[in-house]
């Protein structure tokens, strides 16, 4: 069997609340612990985008709309380079607005993917039934075609299909509730299990289980880690925090059949702030985590 494509480090400096600091810092952060050496990956700089603005764009519903917008496609044209050389990405974000344009740039190399979110949210929300207007709320819904139609242009179109796209660990309640017609309709295809399913068929299982299933097909597959997965009490340095989360043990469990597969063609993590860790304890944790993803 043929190695793997190599790692290469994308950072994506942004935070959708659209002020400086937060989230912007991880990827500078998660280098600063070792995650380039570690993974033996070929670090390939940043991407040139930041996310400014706390006013609510009255015709997409989001936050520093024309910065969002503009991420996109810039994310976009880095990571379908990296594929079209041969590389696998690891996109350090910033936060999950980064999304639509990683998947996008996916799209244009190997057309259909699947997807895999492991992320505390689902994320299919539209500019107008965000609660905050911030682009974290939307990145899935994007990538599937829903609104705002103009973020949607951005990205050139869909890059994924629901039937393609699993979500492990979402478990908003609130959330649940505004999107309960969306997944008993539209996104009927969508598969989202929340953490206690993930903890009666055993985390490890459910990992080799979407992996599997997306090996199989689309044949390929893009990993989302959104590190408000874990329980607000074992990760309190990112800025969704909810109970009932995974542990890092599990959330290790989880991800390592997905790190392993073949299949896996980049990864993205998002959602560490770096400002709510500072002994730096919680970043060099994360990037222990993703230091699986070397080929063993």
């Amino acid at each position: 069997m043929a190695a793997p494509p190599a790692w290469a480090v994308l950072g994506v400096p942004i935070d959708s609340a659209g002020r400086p600091g937060g989230t912007e810092r991880a990827p500078a952060a998660l280098r600063a612990a070792g995650l380039v050496a570690a993974l033996g990956a070929r670090d390939a700089g940043d991407v040139a985008v930041r996310i400014r603005g706390t006013r609510r764009d009255p015709r997409t519903g989001i936050l520093a709309s024309r910065d969002v917008l503009a991420v996109t496609p810039a994310v976009r044209r880095a990571v379908r380079g990296l594929l079209a050389g041969g590389e696998r990405p690891l996109v350090l974000g910033g936060c999950c607005a980064l999304l639509p344009g990683a998947l996008a740039g996916a799209r244009d190399v190997h057309r259909r993917n699947g997807l895999v979110s492991v992320d505390g949210h689902v994320d299919v929300y539209d500019g107008e039934s965000s609660p905050t207007g911030e682009a974290a709320d939307m990145p899935l819904g994007v990538a599937l075609g829903r609104p705002p139609r103009a973020w949607v242009d951005a990205a050139d179109g869909p890059s994924l299909e629901a039937r393609d796209v699993i979500v492990l660990g979402a478990r908003d309640p609130d959330e649940a509730a505004d999107i309960s017609g969306l997944l008993d309709g539209e996104l009927a295809d969508l598969t989202v299990y929340g953490p206690d399913a993930l903890r009666r068929s055993g985390a490890q299982r459910a990992g080799l289980g979407a992996a599997t299933r997306l090996a199989d097909e689309p044949g390929r597959f893009w990993l989302a880690l959104d590190v408000d997965v874990l329980d607000e009490d074992a990760m309190p340095a990112t800025d969704y925090l909810m109970p009932g989360g995974l542990g890092w043990d599990e959330l290790a469990e989880l991800l390592a059949p997905l790190a392993a597969s073949p299949a896996l063609i980049g990864v993205s993590v998002a959602c560490v702030n770096p400002e709510k860790d500072p002994d730096g304890a919680l970043v060099q944790r994360t990037a222990d985590l993703l230091g699986m993803l070397r080929e063993r």
